[in-house]
């Protein structure tokens, strides 16, 4: 869902070769969801393979993964495990949205409005344990290394980055930052012309990077109450926060307050908006979310067969294409494996 911090944090303009040799981190459900979500025909439908399996996610994450590899990238992927019982709400709005847009999509349909239908389409996508699972294949075919979350994957990459082990976490979404994520770097799986809605032109974007400490800095806010800022805006675990209390109000609300929490969610009316659950369970959450340092780094050898296996023989990808991108990854993989891992810090 992410939160609404767009309009409150300092970034800066990065190019992609700035993060050379630079070990990531990336939140792997946010990625596959954006290629899921907009890697898809004219009317708005996913890509499949001959037999209907699902390609979309895997075409995105093949093409951009290989291409930040051969920009000297070490990637990492993480994936979520368990989520904490208090997202259950989110999970009841999204399968609600994913209905509506259901309905939508069907009327669309009824009257061969495309634009509509490519619209609506995107917001019914579910991403499925096969799809998953496709996916993780995929990434160890290419020899990237792979990290189970025990709970949230934004919140392992945060940790990973916090404990030295990546230099920053990349996803589109800002909850890294109530995590403690000190690096965060947006755009990269999307850089390039992108068209803007409604118009026939196109925007240019970049990668970005969003240093916590900045952040904080030009808020002039603390941890904890960057978190509290984002409880009154709307997080994963109580969506849509406070009605008519955004990341500026709230802001507004904290610098007046400081760290009373008690009085900012009393001010706030928190308990007649959310009588079944504490604000303080929230913040809890967010602050003890559990991470492990259970994982291995390591980048290996492409398995060629492996790749040509899934992808081709499996998912009717063209065998000629795939082959022109493992050749041009062929010599950077070769340079990066000669690489100690202390030199991607």
């Amino acid at each position: 869902m992410g939160l609404k911090f767009k309009d409150i944090v300092v970034r800066e303009e990065i190019s992609t070769k700035d993060l050379n040799g630079k070990i990531l981190a990336v939140d792997s459900m946010n990625l596959l969801y954006q290629f899921l979500t907009t890697i898809r025909g004219i009317d708005g439908s996913v890509l499949t393979d001959k037999h209907g399996n699902v390609t979309s996610h895997l075409i995105g994450l093949f093409n951009r993964t290989t291409s930040l590899m051969e920009q000297g990238l070490k990637l990492v992927f993480v994936f979520d495990g368990t989520a904490p019982a208090i997202k259950q709400k989110t999970w009841e709005i999204r399968k609600s949205v994913k209905e509506k847009a259901a309905l939508k999509l069907k009327e669309a349909e009824d009257s061969d409005d495309y634009v509509e239908m490519k619209k609506q389409a995107g917001r019914t996508a579910v991403l499925t344990k096969d799809m998953i699972q496709n996916a993780k294949n995929l990434l160890t075919a290419l020899g990237l290394p792979i990290v189970q979350a025990p709970s949230e994957g934004e919140a392992q990459t945060a940790y990973m980055v916090k404990v030295g082990k990546a230099y920053g976490s990349v996803s589109q979404d800002y909850d890294n930052l109530i995590f403690g994520c000190p690096t965060l770097i947006r755009n990269l799986s999307i850089e390039g012309k992108r068209r803007k809605t409604g118009t026939l032109g196109y925007v240019k974007i970049k990668p970005e990077v969003i240093k916590l400490a900045d952040v904080l800095k030009e808020l002039d806010v603390t941890q904890d109450q960057l978190i509290v800022l984002a409880i009154l805006a709307g997080t994963d675990y109580n969506p849509g926060g406070i009605k008519g209390i955004g990341p500026k109000k709230g802001l507004k609300l904290i610098k007046e307050l400081g760290e009373d929490f008690d009085a900012i969610f009393n001010k706030v009316e928190w308990d007649k908006h959310y009588p079944d659950l504490p604000w303080k369970e929230i913040f809890d959450t967010i602050k003890d979310i559990p991470v492990t340092d259970d994982f291995e780094l390591e980048w290996k050898k492409i398995d060629e067969p492996a790749l040509l296996k899934l992808l081709v023989e499996k998912h009717d990808f063209s065998e000629a294409r795939v082959k022109t991108k493992l050749e041009k990854l062929g010599s950077e993989n070769k340079k990066l494996s000669q690489k100690g891992l202390s030199a991607f810090f």
